[in-house]
């Protein structure tokens, strides 16, 4: 993975960003290009494709005014760097997952997914109906970042272990690739969690590195390889119900379109939003057949006891959290508000006709 030095950085930012510098030489000359980065291997099914359709869509909705060329993870900058490459004006766009951001902001983990927390559709309808935007914007704000939900692959795995699990005791001292609010609560279960950029993971599991890994759902997951190092494969995804992607658009650069561009790069966001969801799940389906029908993956319900166990340790996770800040709080708050709010609709609508579904 390619890293940028201090050096190279800043003669980037110097080339074309930020703020005013961002985007003024080229709204001069009518056609505007803008960098990408991204956390993904490219066109890895899933977040890869999302992020470059989602550049391919504004290019193309805005019949080549504002171009969006792609920079997959390590092209440019690291994958875990591209909150600080859109921040500080080495990009003018990123697509990634908030849940590597907890270090810079805490709250921003539940912007992906949270532990026994919300279902894709009902994180949609928090962000856009129930408060949650505002909240993220706060959030960003300092850092000079509009975010923007763009990319969903849906309902999670509970991941990929090398050794079966017979009870929470096996947790312990356990290796685990698990990111955001999750990770947390597997270190309360005796777990030590690690954070990988997504390309890193298959030779950290192979190698031993770490003994067990989550990442996304079977699409993608497949696409990765993790079935060639570990043959158990747990559910549910407790710790991410959801799967959010996010782009992270540079403040400066998107004031700085005109409006129609400007509605354009939102717009093509949502679009992919909802598109990128329906495209995993139908890839999750086929997916999981092929890992268990021809990879001889072994499909694994978690324990009751970690269940029960988690269940616990995220209402702790989640308290420790809102106690970080004011504007953390309020984002805990109103993630858990959601929650209430909708689960008992949930109950009644899905989850009582998957249950007589045949």
């Amino acid at each position: 993975m390619t890293n940028i030095n201090r050096r190279n950085a800043l003669s980037l930012i110097a080339a074309a960003a930020p703020g005013a510098a961002l985007a003024t030489p080229a709204i001069a000359q009518t056609k505007i290009e803008w960098r990408m980065v991204t956390s993904w291997p490219k066109n890895l099914p899933g977040p890869g494709v999302t992020a470059q359709r989602l550049a391919d869509s504004i290019t193309k909705m805005s019949d080549g005014a504002l171009t969006v060329k792609l920079h997959a993870a390590g092209e440019l900058v690291p994958a875990l760097e591209v909150f600080s490459a859109v921040s500080g004006g080495v990009a003018h766009m990123g697509h990634t997952a908030s849940l590597f951001w907890g270090g810079k902001v805490s709250a921003a983990p539940l912007f992906t997914a949270g532990p026994f927390g919300l279902t894709p559709i009902e994180h949609i309808t928090w962000i856009n109906h129930g408060g949650g935007q505002a909240i993220w914007d706060k959030l960003y704000e300092p850092f000079g970042i509009k975010p923007f939900m763009a990319g969903n692959t849906g309902f999670q795995m509970g991941g990929w272990y090398k050794k079966e699990l017979k009870s929470v005791a096996d947790l312990r001292g356990l290796k685990i690739r698990m990111p955001g609010l999750g990770g947390e609560v597997m270190r309360l279960l005796g777990a030590s969690p690690v954070t990988l950029a997504p390309g890193e993971i298959l030779t950290a599991l192979q190698s031993g590195v770490i003994d067990a890994t989550e990442f996304l759902g079977p699409s993608s997951d497949f696409a990765m390889g993790f079935y060639k190092a570990a043959k158990y494969y747990y559910a549910p995804g407790f710790h991410e119900p959801n799967g959010t992607g996010e782009a992270l658009v540079s403040k400066a650069a998107l004031q700085q379109l005109p409006n129609h561009l400007q509605a354009i790069v939102e717009h093509a966001c949502a679009a992919e939003n909802i598109l990128a969801l329906g495209e995993s799940e139908w890839m999750n389906a086929a997916r999981l057949k092929v890992l268990v029908e021809e990879k001889g993956v072994q499909l694994r319900d978690y324990p009751a006891d970690i269940i029960e166990a988690a269940r616990i340790a995220t209402s702790e996770a989640l308290d420790s959290l809102a106690a970080r800040d004011p504007l953390t709080a309020e984002a805990v708050n109103s993630f858990r508000a959601a929650s209430s709010h909708l689960k008992d609709w949930s109950s009644e609508s899905v989850q009582k006709f998957l249950a007589v579904r045949s």
